[in-house]
């Protein structure tokens, strides 16, 4: 089965120096503690040996020194986490590192070529997977990571322009995307949106399957059980946002009928689908192998 083999995928990782903080609030309330002790200590020698006025004033200032350390000592009123925000930027990252629109491939160039070189060689239809049909293939964007946010909102929010997302909490889930600015992957093109709750705007920014629903089907998803092709349907790493006219054009095609029409997308392109592919065990055909191996030189 696809899912026992395919590789572990990012750990959760704690939030950077979320304890340290916590550590140095501990301290400075310790010594608080210790100063106001003092003061009320001092304030109670001195009533001992005052009289009369004097001594109404020593414990006046001593509520006040009792006061001053209760206020201190108190524990903070908590306030709810802000996630960090990244600088707003016009122009899309220039890393130098492969990467299509916001998916970054899991293996290097060095890699892929080896990987390609060691898939399944098969017709371009595997025998007896049967006629492609989407519903097959599970709920559209189902949570399967359960964040609480569906996988086109992950995809939306992965891949927008640093600074320009527009987000809302809808749910459970703490980024409904309502806006933003995307980079083209297969175009280059920027996609700017300002109100994704329009069906029009919606409509016009789509997610695809890098490695086709279709085309994974006749590679041999077609013999997975339903939950393994509603888990491949909703695979983070072989989903990107473009704009729906690109999508169309795309359609199922493999990297022997289809390229990005930015050339300088094809390295990135065709690292993602090599990864894909080795992942889940899927296989390539000799016209879609030698392809990837053309696209695989620009990187």
């Amino acid at each position: 089965m696809a899912s026992s083999r395919r590789r572990s995928r990012g750990a959760n990782r704690r939030r950077p120096g979320s304890g340290g903080s916590r550590a140095a609030a501990r301290r400075r309330r310790r010594t608080l503690v210790t100063i106001g002790a003092l003061i009320v200590v001092s304030v109670a020698v001195w009533l001992l040996r005052a009289e009369g006025p004097a001594s109404d004033n020593l414990r006046a200032a001593a509520d006040a020194a009792r006061q001053a350390l209760d206020s201190a000592t108190a524990p903070a009123t908590p306030t709810p986490d802000t996630p960090p925000t990244a600088p707003a930027s016009d122009a899309p990252p220039t890393s130098g590192e492969p990467v299509l629109g916001g998916l970054r491939p899991t293996l290097t160039a060095a890699q892929a070529q080896a990987v390609l070189d060691g898939l399944t060689l098969a017709p371009t239809t595997v025998p007896g997977v049967g006629d492609y049909d989407r519903d097959d293939y599970g709920e559209r964007w189902a949570d399967i990571d359960g964040n609480g946010c569906n996988q086109r909102d992950d995809v939306l929010f992965r891949d927008v322009r640093p600074g320009t997302v527009t987000v809302a909490t809808q749910g459970a889930c703490d980024h409904d995307v309502l806006a933003g600015t995307w980079d083209g992957p297969y175009t280059g093109r920027p996609l700017v949106f300002d109100d994704l709750k329009d069906s029009a705007q919606a409509q016009a920014i789509t997610i695809d399957h890098v490695v086709p629903l279709g085309e994974a089907h006749r590679s041999g998803a077609g013999s997975w059980p339903a939950t393994e092709r509603e888990r491949f349907a909703n695979d983070l790493d072989n989903l990107v946002a473009t704009d729906g006219p690109t999508n169309s054009d795309k359609s199922d095609a493999d990297p022997a009928e289809w390229r990005p029409p930015e050339r300088s997308s094809w390295c990135a392109y065709a690292l993602v689908w090599v990864g894909v592919k080795a992942d889940w065990e899927l296989a390539v055909d000799d016209a879609e192998r030698r392809g990837l191996a053309e696209m695989l030189s620009a990187c």
